[in-house]
């Protein structure tokens, strides 16, 4: 006979109620017992959980509690003070209504997470530690997802019927086949000193869950307590991709990287979307034209995995006031953020959006790049942790431990994931090519990538498993691969990332090196040349490119362009740490005036500066990146210079670019679409003496802050570049150009637009070129 799942209590709940309270904390209100016959073996008691009727009260901390008229026990905490959830009371209540039975099956180990199969709906968790597991569910009324039954079931898993080796699974018939949200409650060893960080009180989401579903509304305070489940969708439709879709595969020495965030791209209202689109995936497609227009064709996104944007403000703390925009704080690490999807939508539609965001961008020939953080999650620290998944499954698996148990740190956010660990090592492969497979994204960069660098331990390897499975992966193998080549214990890999001739690195070496020149630092002049020929101090190294060498100025977390040239110091008293984040030396310059400022010539200075780096950037050999808002100097509350956790990129103010279209954003694009148009600045091999001539014979000159040279064409269309970091002229005796040609004057920073830019070129250019007090120059050779 099929189990017959009993019900309890008497009162509905509605979604917010349910999350807040229910998924809160463990609430045993309402505990059914149960028995009866089964169609297997050894069954346990199905348990359901409802809310009971009562007064629902929420203590200083913001957990829930009933109040009944009846005797209660609480139940008892693992771990005291340390766990960062209260315990909700239990009581016992009649059984009062009664459910259509279902049939349960032992299940399947694999694959991992919730599948359709034959007989039902399997699930499936690792845990190697677990002494005892317990699927939750929720199911839907009538089929809506908005209107739950107020209620969860609970099954308790038999470890002789559902366990193959470290894999519990269970299989139900008759499960709705979309709109139930399931999660786990795991117990295990109470051994804090080995490692384990069990506490049964807490639902938890399954690692390998497709889909999550939280809150509904991006910062919705109302509901910043609510709790995240998985969730399933085998009622959709496969997406059309449509007959004449194509990935755009694109070389990786024609990129040209837009680094972007999902959400601060559209939300503001000068944006001019309607407000149900605003910040959404489905609002990245409608500024596609803005991407087309500037010029770049791969988007990289700041982080599109599930987080919880109201983390800091689950506890009293001096960043309780914000909300977390970035995103660094992975929950899940295969659905899309939900709250990315339009009208609050929720996670079915949040992927199927994701899905329209990424065809749009292909058949408009951007390639998608994510952001991925597989260092650390959302978990935090045991000081005050913020437990929802890994660390409640198995934490001695999933995170690195010293010797007595405690987390390592090299991620600096409390925890750091196993990554050379064989099931994280699985998940993270799983979770890439769910990626690929199903949203079709064409990279990754790895935030912190040296972390996956270390083994169990922490110490570094020399080949680590995971980096070179990546390189190596079949279903990878068209992506681009990107590492940010370090992390917080000090493992600084840049140029000397394993690499198997496939892995790219953010260079921040180039990022520092052009930085000092362009303000004017002496010395840097060589290293200036090195970076913009290519890095090959760093590249050529075996089988690898200049294009391995992701070139950038400005990234998210640094400071804006306009900061770079407005501050000299850091800025970050609103985020609450103190000034204590971010980086002392950013190798800025304000230009004579710290902050904003109505003085003309420093405002002249900052915007030729901006347009320096731009061009530096754009002109030297390797993949250029550049950050959202560049292109007209956006900057975002001073200069918040803080980690990713905090408010950071402000939103892109649309009405702002539509005022300096005529100026930076005309600049800005125009550059680009010039190195798309020639080849001399994206070689595929680093340059050899006949590419490249140094108009320079006293490269040891340490006060000289003046460097020039000639980029060789084939057919003679050389390009003559020369930066000027001198508060002073130079006057610049110019090469001669190839016969029959002369030199056409197509950039000139210190000139107003539209003459900082002429794209046919401004003729009748003499020997020699007066090049103004920080200012950078590009002659083309014409006919």
């Amino acid at each position: 006979m099929p189990l017959q799942p009993l019900f309890c209590g008497s009162k509905v709940a509605s979604q917010s109620t349910l999350f807040a309270s229910v998924f809160s904390a463990r609430n045993n209100a309402g505990r059914c017992s149960f028995t009866g016959n089964s169609s297997v073996r050894g069954a346990r008691p199905v348990r359901f959980m409802k809310q009971a009727s009562g007064s629902i009260t929420s203590d200083e901390h913001g957990v829930f509690s009933e109040t009944m008229d009846r005797s209660k026990h609480r139940t008892p905490n693992a771990y005291g003070g340390r766990a960062q959830e209260g315990v909700l009371e239990e009581e016992s209540s009649k059984v009062i209504e009664s459910r259509p039975s279902w049939k349960t099956f032992p299940g399947q180990a694999f694959p991992l997470g919730v599948s359709e199969v034959d007989s039902g709906i399997n699930f499936s968790i690792f845990s190697r530690h677990a002494t005892a597991v317990t699927l939750c569910l929720v199911l839907p009324e009538r089929g809506s997802i908005g209107t739950l039954n107020g209620g969860m079931i609970e099954m308790v898993l038999d470890p002789d019927l559902n366990k193959t080796g470290d894999i519990w699974h269970i299989c139900i018939e008759d499960l709705p086949r979309s709109n139930v949200l399931y999660g786990y409650r795991i117990d295990g060893p109470q051994d804090w000193g080995k490692g384990h960080r069990f506490d049964s009180n807490i639902v938890l989401v399954d690692p390998y869950a497709k889909l999550v579903e939280g809150r509904r509304y991006f910062g919705d305070i109302s509901m910043k307590l609510s709790k995240f489940l998985g969730t399933y969708d085998f009622d959709s439709l496969p997406f059309d991709w449509g007959e004449n879709y194509k990935l755009p595969n694109i070389s990786e020495k024609d990129l040209v990287i837009y680094e972007m965030n999902v959400r601060a791209f559209t939300i503001d209202e000068s944006s001019g979307l309607n407000s149900n689109i605003r910040g959404s995936y489905l609002g990245v497609i409608e500024k596609i034209p803005h991407l087309l227009e500037l010029g770049i064709n791969a988007v990289e996104l700041l982080p599109v995995f599930e987080f919880d944007e109201l983390e800091f403000q689950r506890r009293r703390n001096p960043r309780d006031h914000m909300i977390n925009t970035w995103g660094y704080s992975t929950i899940n690490f295969f659905s899309p953020m939900s709250r990315y999807a339009s009208a609050g939508g929720g996670s079915v539609n949040a992927s199927r959006e994701f899905k329209e965001m990424v065809k749009a961008l292909h058949s408009s020939g951007i390639e998608v790049i994510l952001d991925v953080v597989y260092n650390h999650t959302n978990e935090a620290d045991d000081a005050n942790p913020y437990t929802t998944s890994f660390r409640g499954i198995d934490n001695k698996v999933y995170y690195m431990l010293d010797n007595n148990g405690q987390l390592l740190n090299f991620s600096g956010c409390g925890n750091t994931l196993n990554c050379n660990h064989a099931v994280v090592m699985d998940l993270i492969l799983d979770s890439l090519r769910h990626w690929v497979t199903e949203y079709h994204v064409d990279g990754f960069r790895f935030d912190l990538a040296s972390v996956m660098c270390r083994g169990v331990d922490g110490s570094p390897l020399n080949a680590p498993p995971i980096i070179r499975a990546i390189a190596k992966d079949a279903v990878l193998s068209r992506c681009k691969i990107i590492a940010e080549p370090w992390d917080c214990g000090g493992l600084y890999l840049v140029g000397s990332f394993p690499n198997w001739d496939r892995w790219a690195e953010w260079n921040g070496k180039y990022r520092d090196d052009v930085r000092k020149f362009i303000k004017g630092d002496y010395g840097v002049k060589g290293s200036f040349a090195t970076r913009v020929a290519g890095s090959s101090d760093l590249y050529r190294v075996n089988k690898r490119r200049p294009y391995h060498s992701i070139n950038f100025v400005i990234a998210h977390d640094g400071f804006t362009l306009r900061d770079l040239v407005s501050y000299n110091l850091k800025h970050n008293e609103a985020n609450g740490e103190g000034g204590n984040d971010g980086s002392n030396d950013n190798f800025s310059w304000n230009c004579g005036f710290e902050g904003e400022t109505d003085d003309a010539s420093i405002r002249a200075l900052r915007s030729r500066q901006m347009k320096n780096f731009h061009l530096a950037l754009m002109i030297s050999q390797g993949t250029p990146m550049m950050l959202m808002g560049d292109e007209y100097g956006h900057t975002r509350n001073g200069n918040n210079n803080s980690y990713g956790h905090d408010t950071a990129i402000n939103n892109f103010l649309w009405d702002q670019l539509d005022a300096r279209k005529s100026d930076h954003f005309r600049f800005f694009s125009k550059v680009i679409k010039y190195r798309h148009s020639h080849e001399v600045f994206s070689h595929e091999s680093f340059l050899s003496k006949n590419e490249i001539t140094w108009h320079e014979d006293n490269w040891e000159n340490h006060d000289s802050r003046f460097l020039a040279f000639t980029l060789h064409e084939r057919s003679g269309a050389d390009v003559y570049l020369a930066f000027n970091a001198h508060d002073y002229f130079i006057k610049a005796l110019l090469p001669t150009p190839p016969e029959k040609r002369k030199w056409f004057r197509v950039v000139d920073t210190n000139l107003k637009s539209p003459d900082d830019f002429v794209l046919d070129g401004v003729h009748s250019i003499g020997n020699t070129y007066n090049i103004a007090p920080y200012s950078s120059i590009l002659l083309e050779a014409k006919f």
